[in-house]
């Protein structure tokens, strides 16, 4: 289901809105519209569970690493299980890939149209410090037909096949952020009405930005065309903001204008973070926005993953500075 672009007023909740959009493709069925919901409602949950988080005691690691190798925090396992929960119960999914999970999870739905790709809790490190984190989701139509076995087709998609692709952000105030290839959108939750309500109608970043954000801490093992252009960053007088939430990150970059960067290092030569269900999502969405996204030589979205849990560079930003970046790059591998 592709949505036209519409101005519609501030404060129209987030039902209302998706049924609107619907309304306007009298051949569109629905489930679509269905699972962003489910998304929204595992949000809800997810949110209340974060603010509650000091006060249940599931602060803090697990103890156990996941599939990346990293270190899984109580939080990251009750996100996980909400959204898969709620994206089985919903019944529009055949299958779901997840930062948290080693493999496919399959829903034994041949009937669900959709594969969705999702890190459930991004930046889950910044949980104990009260900073800001936040989901990151991709919905893809499943290319193998529908009654038959899911395929590894269906989940290693380019991100150009997304059909919707969004964000959650948990803050100061929470956000649901998401395109479905027609603008992008974004709705505050009023959490004692317990709904979501457009704040930010027909998202467009800025051309050009005055904000760069990369951890510096790893700047000796940036790629010579990288410390270049931190570089030019600094000595013209652009801002260094960094929260090490990359949902936090963009979200701002996405509203303001910056470029937000996870170059290669030695330590993570093909960089770190995930294609499937972090740089695709994000990448949808800031093209869809007017911005751009690159590895540092290919834009993201026709990158053709090859493993569930693939690890790309990003550069991704509005465009002029993504652009600068990525001819610095260019230029000194030349």
């Amino acid at each position: 289901m592709a949505f036209k672009k519409l101005n519609l007023q501030i404060g129209v909740p987030l039902d209302r809105f998706i049924k609107k959009k619907q309304d306007d493709f009298p051949y569109a069925t629905g489930e679509l519209s269905q699972l962003l919901r489910d998304i929204a409602l595992a949000g809800k949950i997810v949110n209340m569970a974060i603010g509650k988080s000091g006060l249940l005691g599931i602060e803090g690691a697990m103890g156990k690493e996941n599939v990346q190798g990293e270190e899984q925090q109580k939080l990251d396992i009750i996100a996980n299980q909400r959204f898969i929960r709620a994206l089985k119960h919903g019944g529009e999914v055949s299958a779901i890939i997840s930062e948290e999970e080693a493999g496919v999870i399959e829903f034994n739905n041949p009937d669900g149209k959709y594969v969705v790709a999702i890190d459930p809790l991004d930046g889950s490190s910044n949980i104990d410090v009260n900073v800001s984190i936040g989901t990151i989701f991709s919905i893809y139509r499943r290319i193998s037909p529908q009654g038959s076995e899911i395929t590894m087709d269906d989940v290693l998609q380019k991100g150009d096949n997304q059909v919707a692709a969004g964000y959650l952000l948990y803050g100061s105030s929470s956000m649901l952020v998401f395109t479905t290839g027609a603008g992008v959108f974004g709705f505050t939750y009023e959490p004692s009405l317990g709904e979501y309500f457009l704040s930010h109608n027909n998202i467009e970043t800025p051309e050009d930005g005055s904000y760069f954000s990369v951890n510096e801490g790893s700047f000796f093992s940036f790629e010579e065309g990288v410390q270049e252009y931190i570089n030019e960053c600094k000595h013209s007088g652009v801002s260094a903001r960094y929260i090490g939430s990359l949902v936090a990150d963009f979200h701002r970059n996405l509203l303001k204008g910056g470029i937000y960067m996870y170059p290669a290092t030695s330590k993570y030569p093909n960089g770190k973070l995930r294609l499937c269900y972090e740089c695709n999502a994000l990448a949808f969405l800031i093209e869809q926005a007017g911005g751009k996204a690159t590895d540092g030589h290919q834009r993201i979205l026709e990158i053709q993953p090859t493993d569930l849990h693939q690890r790309t560079p990003l550069f991704i930003g509005s465009p002029v500075m993504v652009e600068t970046a990525t001819e610095k790059l260019t230029k000194m591998a030349d």
